[in-house]
């Protein structure tokens, strides 16, 4: 393999090693890693949100992470059913102390965006 075929990283890798580097503000590199996702993703906007909030509830995300998603969530038209739905379907594969980790999140998601929304 010549240089000129070796792989470069992936543009998420590449934003990802600035973002360690201090060389983007950390907001700005995890904004920029998911603008394509949806589109390559090939899914509707209301499935995309949903699988996206599964995995949050699968590695115990922060509610800052929540945050962002709910915001993506209400864009793509997701309801509280839908979530809910999600989080009743994950119970018997992550158990119920995840789940009520993620409700306790997710409300702790949803005070934080009314204390920002204050503060803007």
């Amino acid at each position: 393999m010549t240089a000129d075929t070796a792989a470069a990283p992936s543009a998420p890798e590449s934003r990802l090693g600035q973002v360690a580097a201090g060389e983007l503000p950390v907001l700005e590199g995890l904004v920029s890693m998911n603008i394509d996702s949806l589109e390559r993703s090939e899914l509707d906007p209301a499935t995309y949100v949903l699988v996206r909030l599964a995995a949050l509830v699968a590695m115990d995300a922060a509610p800052v992470s929540y945050l962002i998603h709910l915001g993506l969530a209400g864009d793509a038209g997701v309801s509280l059913e839908q979530a809910q739905g999600v989080l009743v379907a994950l119970a018997p594969m992550v158990g119920s102390a995840r789940i009520a980790s993620a409700a306790g999140k997710i409300l702790r998601a949803y005070g934080l965006g009314a204390v920002l929304a204050e503060s803007a």
